[in-house]
């Protein structure tokens, strides 16, 4: 472990300050792919995350088919089943609190390596501020405040499509699949007291958020432009990378939830999705689904998945 001062040598690299988001105003989206077995269609919609903050997408095409849908699926989620109820919930917010810092009160500066430290204190310093409470947090949570901060401050926000998609379905009264892996905490006390003393293997969330941060916010930028426009082929040839996604691994790797729900998560997600895209194409005339824009893309991505089973997928 490095010592207190380990890091003060080490050069601080340059923060890049990157143009502003160009894209604003009403907004496309992009084009819907086209799943089908026989008559059955199951339309998909790939979404990016996070888009420009000025942008009002015109889901126009998207609501046209949601009035003739029969079922909206949404993305495959991990959902967390503690029954404790309001109060109780109340009473172990403090718990939650104290669960986000390092174990016996370590900071940042001692459980990084010299060079992430360094690399750590400018950012700090532009998207936090010089306050010191986030030193003591867990290498997981301090990047995703940093992560959060950065995109707002980038032009970036999350939940532009989500609310205009929960809007349709409401007005045309579509029903919503929600494909869940349950993870059942029956007790939640004792999780918490376990996951406090529990260090996370997280320095890769970190060191990812990080140079997502140093060299690749400008990347997220287009990749939110390209999705506003509808431009495909460009969010083709971006990398598609969410440091979030390395952040949820770190935890669902720790023993607190491995012991509560074993075996390969992702791949139980993953599977919980096309079954119901499939049971939907097996009843549906006309179905919905949202997706990230990686799994529709992707050679080895959901949609890939069902071509393999031999459905049709056209692009659009």
């Amino acid at each position: 472990m490095p010592g207190p001062g380990a890091a003060d040598a080490a050069p601080e690299p340059p923060v890049r300050d990157l143009d502003a988001v160009v894209v604003s105003g009403v907004q496309p989206g992009p084009g819907l792919w086209k799943v089908s077995d026989g008559e059955r269609v199951l339309w998909v919609l790939g979404t990016v995350s996070p888009l420009p903050k000025g942008i009002e997408w015109e889901a126009r095409d998207v609501e046209a088919v949601l009035a003739q849908a029969d079922e909206l699926i949404w993305p495959p989620a991990l959902a967390f089943n503690a029954e404790v109820g309001f109060f109780g919930g109340l009473r172990l917010l403090p718990k939650v609190l104290k669960a986000r810092r390092n174990p016996d009160g370590a900071t940042l500066r001692e459980v990084l390596p010299p060079d992430l430290y360094a690399r750590w204190q400018p950012l700090k310093r532009k998207y936090l501020g010089r306050g010191d409470g986030v030193e003591e947090w867990r290498p997981l949570f301090a990047a995703m405040e940093l992560y959060q901060e950065a995109i707002e401050d980038a032009g970036l926000r999350h939940g532009v499509v989500t609310p205009v998609l929960e809007r349709a379905a409401k007005r045309y009264d579509v029903t919503q699949s929600r494909p869940q892996l349950k993870l059942v905490i029956a007790d939640p006390k004792a999780a918490l007291d376990e996951f406090r003393g529990t260090r996370l293997d997280d320095l890769e969330c970190f060191d990812r958020t990080l140079r997502r941060l140093e060299g690749d916010l400008d990347l997220m930028r287009q990749r939110a432009n390209a999705w506003a426009v509808g431009d495909v082929g460009t969010l083709r040839g971006l990398p598609d990378y969410d440091p979030r996604e390395t952040c949820l691994l770190a935890t669902l790797e720790t023993q607190v939830v491995k012991k509560r729900a074993p075996g390969d998560l992702k791949a139980q997600l993953r599977a919980q999705w096309l079954q119901a895209a499939e049971r939907a194409l097996a009843h549906n005339a006309v179905s919905f689904a949202v997706l990230p824009m990686g799994e529709v893309l992707r050679p080895d991505g959901y949609l890939a998945a069902l071509r393999a089973k031999g459905y049709a997928v056209e692009e659009p």
